[in-house]
């Protein structure tokens, strides 16, 4: 189901932050969001979840309007996010946080599917530990499969690699691409790791300072736009 932005704008007080943004975010394709600290892209993505409220345009998902929806709204219509810095209850277990995810399920099942486990193996073993006593990594992992547990059609991302080793991070990549392929679900990345954007992304688009400034296929990011758009 491809999700659409139409002409999104967004004011912190006086202060504009998104300026008339159209994007689209295609099902079954990883659509990376990128661009330099402060640019808008975590304000982006909590618009999207309607966690901010956009101050003129829309939100499409599939063919509803889900912009004037509250989040958990949201969340039932088949958007999930998993916000920056994981945001997962430290003092819940593993299968307590995953059982918060199902809330958004419309099927009404009360116990997390076995295939977050297959995906997410490490977190079968540790699901009576507390989610606070978990590494950085296997919190992610949490935090993407509590996300997962609302059996999502369009799934947010936003810098998931951040502070995660090597081995952790072609792991997520490898769920995302299943996801896509298997499930032919939407995925909008927000991530500054280049390499992994390049080996797992479909589409991109660099934003800066509130705008879209370049988009195209991952394999048309080219060293002049990360140059001009990226580099530090």
């Amino acid at each position: 189901m491809m999700l659409a932005i139409d002409h999104l704008s967004f004011s912190y007080g006086m202060v504009q932050a998104l300026h008339d943004l159209t994007m689209e975010m295609p099902e079954g394709k990883v659509t990376c969001v990128m661009g330099r600290n402060g640019v808008g892209k975590t304000t982006l993505m909590k618009n999207i979840m309607g966690l901010l409220r956009q101050s003129s345009g829309s939100v499409k998902l599939g063919e509803k309007v889900v912009s004037g929806l509250a989040a958990h709204q949201r969340a039932k219509a088949g958007i999930a996010l998993v916000p920056q810095g994981r945001q997962i209850f430290p003092k819940l277990t593993v299968a307590e946080n995953l059982k918060v995810g199902l809330e958004a399920r419309t099927d009404g099942l009360k116990t997390p599917p076995e295939e977050l486990f297959e995906l997410f193996p490490v977190l079968k073993t540790m699901s009576k530990r507390m989610g606070g006593d978990l590494s950085g990594g296997q919190q992610q992992q949490l935090a993407i499969a509590r996300a997962l547990a609302g059996n999502p059609k369009v799934l947010l991302l936003d810098e998931p690699t951040e502070g995660i080793q090597p081995n952790i991070i072609q792991q997520i990549g490898h769920v995302l691409r299943k996801l896509v392929t298997e499930k032919n679900m939407t995925i909008v990345l927000v991530e500054q790791y280049l390499d992994f954007v390049r080996e797992f992304g479909n589409r991109f688009y660099v934003m800066n300072r509130g705008r879209v400034v370049a988009q195209g296929n991952t394999e048309d990011l080219s060293p002049e736009i990360v140059h001009q758009h990226l580099s530090v």
